[in-house]
């Protein structure tokens, strides 16, 4: 899942930008990348904890807007770190959904010690581009 973290482009925030030849495997990389930002190496997580995450919007960007404002969520409200195992998002529905299969850890003081805190995801320069090389989405994350 490829991402690239941004360095000039917001002082006190975290950026980054996320890849996929699909829309789905960019918003894997999106789940990644923001992730990353808060632990070392999302792929050291466990996936002690199950869940499913179903979410609705009439457009694509505010869908991955809603996606990573869950993956906060969740560490915000249940101490959950979370990777996504799976993600379907249905395009051809109104509004169009997404479902995804999610597992991690809680967070326990030292075993993934948060890099940063992310608080939420920001509108300045957040956007989705399709061109012949696939998806791309545009972030920056509130920490």
């Amino acid at each position: 899942m490829p991402f690239r973290y941004l360095d000039d482009v917001a002082t006190a925030d975290a950026a980054f930008e996320a890849f996929g030849d699909t829309v789905e495997e960019m918003f894997l990389s999106a789940a990644e990348a923001t992730i990353g930002v808060m632990i070392e190496n999302p792929r050291s997580l466990k996936e002690n904890e199950q869940l499913s995450i179903e979410l609705k919007n009439d457009e694509l960007d505010m869908l991955l807007f809603d996606f990573l404002q869950e993956i906060i969520f969740f560490k915000d409200s249940r101490r959950l770190l979370l990777r996504i195992t799976s993600l379907r998002i249905d395009r051809t529905s109104s509004p169009l959904t997404l479902a995804a299969e999610a597992g991690g850890e809680i967070m326990i003081q030292g075993h993934h010690p948060l890099l940063t805190d992310v608080k939420a995801v920001t509108l300045y320069r957040f956007g989705i581009t399709q061109d012949e090389k696939g998806w791309t989405a545009t972030v920056i994350l509130d920490i």
